[in-house]
């Protein structure tokens, strides 16, 4: 999609992606909520974007669908390697902060904690 000669440029490629100009919000981080369908409306409350940031960055979606969700897939692909990796990494760690007493004076909180994630998990 090329802009036309007076206007200025609202999708950049950056090293993070297809970015909206002006901005740290990717396009990928845009097509979470456009492919679960939420409205525009509350996807430009979400990231405190103008009419025209949103606007530019779903007609840019719209125009070069196949494009976006061909690099949208690769991030996500990409997220998840992350997550299994640090996942890994940690895994020894967060079992050993697991063990660990409360701290001092947080008993009652943490006892709470402890009977909320009991529940949690009984309902998954």
């Amino acid at each position: 999609m090329t802009p036309a000669l007076n206007e200025p440029v609202q999708i950049v490629r950056t090293e993070r992606g297809l970015t909206i100009a002006g901005t740290r919000i990717t396009l990928y981080d845009v097509m979470d909520y456009v492919m679960d369908r939420y409205p525009p409306k509350f996807i430009r409350g979400l990231f405190d974007l103008t009419e025209e940031q949103i606007n530019a960055a779903l007609d840019y979606i719209e125009a070069n669908r196949a494009e976006v969700e061909a690099e949208y897939q690769q991030v996500l692909k990409e997220a998840e390697e992350l997550r299994l990796y640090y996942e890994e990494q940690n895994r020894e760690r967060v079992a050993r902060i697991a063990t660990l007493p409360p701290p001092p004076g947080l008993e009652a909180a943490w006892e709470k904690l402890q009977a909320a994630k009991t529940r949690h998990q009984l309902q998954a």
